[in-house]
Parts: C-alpha cells; sequence; structure tokens
C-alpha cells in the first residue's frame, strides 16, 4: 500500500504500510535500519492519520535535501 525509502549521505529512512491478515494493517518506521515505530491497526481511520503523518513527514524531509533511494517507489 506504502512502501517508501528516503536516503540523505549515509541515513536512511523507510515508511511502509501493509496489509495484515485477516484484517489489519502494519504501520513501520524505520530510521537507519532501526525499528522506530511498529503498529497493527485494524481500524482504518488510524492507519488513514499515520499515512497523512508519513506524507508530511516525507515532504519536509525531501524539501531538506532528502531522496528517493534508488528502485524505491510510492505505491
Amino acid at each position: 500500500m506504502f512502501d517508501l525509502c528516503l536516503q540523505r549521505a549515509q541515513q536512511t529512512r523507510r515508511y511502509s504500510i501493509v496489509s495484515a491478515e485477516p484484517s489489519g494493517w502494519l504501520v513501520r518506521f524505520e530510521e537507519d535500519r532501526n525499528l522506530r515505530r511498529h503498529d497493527c491497526y485494524h481500524d482504518w481511520h488510524r492507519v488513514e492519520r499515520a499515512l497523512a503523518q508519513f506524507r508530511v513527514e516525507v515532504t519536509s524531509l525531501r524539501a531538506s535535501g532528502w531522496e528517493i533511494a534508488p528502485n524505491d517507489i510510492t505505491q
């Protein structure tokens, strides 16, 4: 659903939201390969808020020079 990795110099940040069976979504944020956030939501509204937060943060990081890592795209 959403999977994006940003990089700047040797720093990386990965944001992801994926479907979790039987009903739910896994929300993850990794910074320099360290897991900073790992939530499992069953309420779509929480997923929407997490996605909105990720998008705001990604926009801010891109404005400050972070780039999308090669072979990564927003879905």
